[in-house]
Parts: C-alpha cells; sequence; structure tokens
C-alpha cells in the first residue's frame, strides 16, 4: 500500500509526520508532501500562487508516481477536501481518508474556519471583486485563519500559529480568494471511498459541517469519530483510532473490499 500525506492551511509535512509515521512500515509506504508556500518548497512567484496551483500538482504528483499500487490520500484540516478533489479528478486513489471535508463555498464553513465570525459568510463574494494588485499582496494565515483553535493544547496551537513553514506562512491574498470561491467536484459525483475521521472534541470545524458534504457522496462512505482528539489530533484514544482507521482503509483498498454506505 502507498499512503499520501496532505497537511492544511496551519501545518506542513514536518509538523504532520510524528501522527503518520505511527502507520506500520512493513505494510504502508508513507510519503507526505509540502504545498507551496508551506514547508520546503519554495515556490518562484510566492504571490502568483492559487489554490488551482495545489489541485493541479497533486493532480500530476499523483498521476506521475501511480506504480499500480493502491494509493489511500490521508488530509487534515483542509487537506481533507483537497484530497478529495484529487480523488475525484483523477480517478486514481482507492481511498480518501479526511479529518474534515470542508467546502468552503458554504457560509457556515466560511464563518467556523476564518477568525472573523459570522463575517467570514462575506468573505467569498467580497474576495471576488479583488484588484491584481491587492490579490498579490502576502499576508501571514495567522490574520485570517482561527489557529488558536487549532489544538486543544494551547501550546501546540501557538507553535502552528508561529511556525514559519505552517501557520506563521505568508500566504496572497489571491490564494485565500480562490480558495474560498473554488468549486470542488460536486459529491453526487464521487466515486472514490470516502472515510471522515473526525476529532471528537475539535473546537475549529464542527463534525456538522463535513457530514454534511459526506452525507452526498455516491460513492461508499463512512464517519469515524476520534475520541479526545482536537482539531489537531494528538490526544488518545483518538490518536491509535486514527492510526487504526487508516490501517483498516488501506487492508480494505488493497483488497477491494468496499465500505459500507453513510448512515
Amino acid at each position: 500500500m502507498r499512503v499520501l500525506l496532505l497537511h492544511g492551511a496551519g501545518g506542513h509535512s514536518a509538523a504532520l509526520w510524528p501522527i503518520a509515521s505511527l502507520l506500520p512500515h512493513d505494510q504502508v509506504e508513507l510519503a507526505a508532501i509540502d504545498m507551496p508556500l508551506y514547508g520546503g518548497t519554495i515556490s518562484p512567484d510566492p504571490a502568483a500562487v492559487r489554490y488551482q496551483d495545489w489541485v493541479a500538482l497533486l493532480c500530476d504528483f499523483v498521476l506521475a508516481e501511480d506504480d499500480g499500487r493502491p494509493l489511500v490520500l490521508l488530509g487534515a484540516s483542509i487537506g481533507g477536501m483537497l484530497a478529495y478533489e484529487v480523488a475525484a479528478r483523477t480517478g486514481r486513489p482507492a481511498a480518501v481518508v479526511a479529518t474534515c471535508l470542508l467546502d468552503p463555498r458554504d457560509r457556515r464553513t466560511r464563518a467556523a474556519i476564518t477568525r472573523f465570525g459570522p463575517l467570514g459568510i462575506l468573505c467569498g463574494p467580497l474576495l471576488r471583486l479583488l484588484p491584481d494588485k491587492l490579490a498579490r499582496r502576502l499576508i501571514p494565515m495567522s490574520w485570517v485563519a482561527s489557529l488558536s483553535k487549532m489544538s486543544r493544547d494551547p501550546g501546540l496551537s501557538l507553535l502552528c500559529s508561529v511556525d514559519p513553514r505552517g501557520g506563521g506562512a505568508k500566504v496572497p491574498v489571491g490564494f485565500l480568494a480562490s480558495y474560498m470561491t473554488y468549486r470542488h467536484v460536486p459529491p453526487e459525483q464521487m466515486q472514490i471511498p470516502v472515510t471522515l475521521a473526525h476529532p471528537a472534541e475539535d473546537a475549529w470545524t464542527p463534525v456538522g459541517i463535513s457530514t454534511r458534504w459526506l452525507s452526498r457522496i455516491a460513492a461508499p462512505a463512512e464517519v469515524v469519530m476520534l475520541p479526545e482528539c482536537g482539531h489537531f489530533p494528538i490526544e488518545e484514544p483518538g490518536l491509535t483510532d486514527l492510526v487504526n482507521v487508516v490501517e483498516r482503509v488501506s487492508r480494505r483498498a488493497r483488497h477491494d473490499d468496499g465500505l459500507p454506505p453513510f448512515v
């Protein structure tokens, strides 16, 4: 099996590696990728990076690295919907495991993920009107995202918010606009099985936001709650449950047994 780990807007591959590395090395070949603007990836023109570039890059990566073995995409935070999108567009992954499925075009999602609460609902319509000069302006992700809710551990939340490779990274306003207005493949067209492994104590993104999308997915889908875990799932027993979920989905994909329908 192969597992590809996708980070969100407040992390990077190295930050998530301690969790993902708990997967059994004799069963899973694990890879993680730093998206443009994050981690160790260097972008020639950071101000020009858009969410569509993330999708295109990962689609190219998945297709180029396809060696015939089953692939599971493991997406954290907004990386969950990114994993969903890449699977839907390429059709190559055997399954998706996501901690969240956040549709930024949903007003309830925008209200939850931004620091502006109900005013976040206006982000989508307003960001469509950006002049090019403003779209290229780089701002810290921490100005926009509620990174204080990243973890149940305040120290970890602070670390994520100031990490220059993660939540402290600067992103162009145009990237935020492209993300907030991106139209993902409709769930009714999704043909790849999806497992939502959602932190049970997530103070940032309520599970109902993700299950609204999950319940409409045409492919087999399921939800597993991770006990005691915050948005960044480091607590037990949920952390072990997350590892077990990825192992189970990997075995199921390897044997092509499918998933039970979402209830």
